[in-house]
């Protein structure tokens, strides 16, 4: 028989998860757990119950956001034309990264196995070396552009600055229209 939480302790986990993609998202990864718990409204006993590790409370937090990062760049690789499929990856993937600075940082880390999601991040990694590679044989990209620049191109994107996310996502755009005309060929 499967393991059925009470309702408050769903809820609990609920709230810190909503408390987590928010701080997170807005500050980054180097939030403090206890500062996520108070967001929470629940004591860190409560947050350490559920998460024990940061890591493993960012591994879930993620889940939503390494799905959206599938879909764009699944999306990408259907489209027929590798040049168009490439330009609307790097925008997606950038505007995803401005929207949560968390999940950028995690995304890009030089260590993503230290947040429990390293299998997901070589899928995404391996499928941007894919539609990479399609667009450059295609003639759309310059011939030495490599999988390791679009990552480059991420982790740049990750240290745009602004106010608020809208205004992240602006220069987010306005990167990626740049970083695009760069690697074209």
């Amino acid at each position: 028989m499967p393991h059925l939480r009470r309702s408050d302790a769903r809820d609990n986990r609920e709230r810190i998860l909503d408390a987590a993609r928010a701080v997170f998202a807005a500050d980054g990864l180097t939030v403090p757990m206890r500062e996520i718990a108070r967001h929470a409204d629940v004591g860190p006993a409560t947050l350490y119950r559920h998460f024990p590790t940061k890591e493993a409370l960012a591994t879930e937090a993620f889940a939503d956001r390494m799905r959206a990062c599938y879909a764009i760049v699944d999306e990408g690789l259907a489209d027929p034309d590798p040049g168009r499929g490439f330009t609307s990856m790097i925008e997606g993937l950038c505007e995803l990264h401005a929207r949560d600075r968390g999940f950028a940082a995690a995304f890009t880390a030089e260590f993503p196995h230290a947040l429990g999601f390293a299998a997901d991040r070589e899928r995404a990694v391996r499928s941007i070396a894919e539609l990479t590679r399609r667009a450059r044989e295609a003639g759309q990209l310059r011939p030495d552009v490599e999988p390791a620049d679009v990552l480059l191109v991420l982790m740049a994107n990750g240290g745009l600055q602004g106010a608020s996310p809208a205004a992240r996502v602006a220069a987010s755009r306005r990167f990626a229209a740049l970083a695009i005309r760069g690697l074209r060929a």
